[in-house]
């Protein structure tokens, strides 16, 4: 049972947490904070928070549990107003999308990571965002990704796996860099060929056409489009690393498409076909 959670962030991310948690009834009081004042008092008035403040460190005061989710680039700066005011036994955890420069803005702030550190990413969401779009079953059934560290202390790995299992998640332990590797391939490359496919489409003169007559795979595939510009570009620059390389390394694999079919190599295609269908409906089908 968290007694006070300090939710640093009040949107789809971080709402949707604190409404798990109160329907599980696995949290006392939510206390949550952010830069915007009308998503907080709407956040009250959804009940997903209880009191708010838009002072980091004044909202973390007496919390048992503290959940960062903030941009990336935010992270650091958060940190180091938070730090003096955490209370002795809370634990800290966030939802980052990238956890190696979540470590290293720990890092740089604390001297080393905290033993009270517990870096974390639950894979879910949607391309919505802010307090209106948070909903109890977001977690539910989903993965959720915890990136300890040598100095992580196992209590709070423990208080942080209970937290996201009352949430109804599936909960998995990985390196940091392993993380931001696998998390490059499944989960940026395809935002980027999303945003990329897009801005591509509505360069080109005739886009208006070419939008008009969008099937519903496009739809599917470019939905993600829709996400936060701000949040994106945070996360390519926090996994410039890992992202830079397995963009080039698809962009190889693009360039050799694109000369089976100049070439007219249909026995090529087929079996690039086949093996991709055979490898999503083994991997993805029946996987949440």
């Amino acid at each position: 049972m968290i007694a006070r959670l300090a939710v640093i962030g009040v949107g789809l991310i971080g709402g949707s947490l604190a409404r798990a948690l109160r329907e599980a009834g696995a949290v006392g009081e939510v206390v949550g904070c952010g830069r915007s004042l009308p998503n907080l008092e709407r956040a009250r008035e959804l009940g997903v928070i209880d009191r708010f403040s838009q002072d980091p460190a004044e909202a973390v005061v007496g919390a048992d549990m503290v959940f960062l989710a903030v941009p990336m680039r935010a992270m650091r700066g958060v940190l180091e107003t938070i730090a003096p005011a955490l209370a002795p036994g809370a634990v800290l955890t966030d939802g980052g999308s990238v956890k190696g420069s979540v470590v290293a803005d720990a890092g740089a702030v604390f001297g080393a990571p905290p033993p009270f550190l517990v870096p974390g990413h639950p894979i879910a969401g949607t391309e919505r965002s802010g307090v209106e779009a948070a909903f109890a079953e977001l977690y539910r059934d989903r993965r959720v990704i915890l990136t300890p560290v040598e100095q992580t202390a196992p209590e709070a790995v423990d208080r942080v796996e209970a937290m996201w299992r009352a949430c109804g998640a599936e909960v998995t332990r990985m390196d940091v860099s392993h993380h931001d590797e696998v998390l490059a391939a499944t989960s940026h490359l395809p935002h980027m060929l999303a945003f990329g496919l897009v801005d591509t489409l509505a360069r080109m003169r005739e886009n208006d056409e070419i939008f008009r007559y969008a099937a519903g795979g496009f739809r599917d595939f470019t939905r993600i489009a829709s996400s936060s510009p701000e949040m994106w570009r945070d996360i390519c620059l926090a996994n410039r690393e890992a992202l830079s390389a397995m963009l080039g390394r698809f962009s190889v694999e693009l360039a050799d498409l694109a000369r089976l079919i100049r070439e007219e190599d249909g026995d090529e295609l087929l079996a690039l076909f086949a093996r991709a269908r055979e490898a999503r409906d083994r991997y993805i089908d029946g996987v949440r």
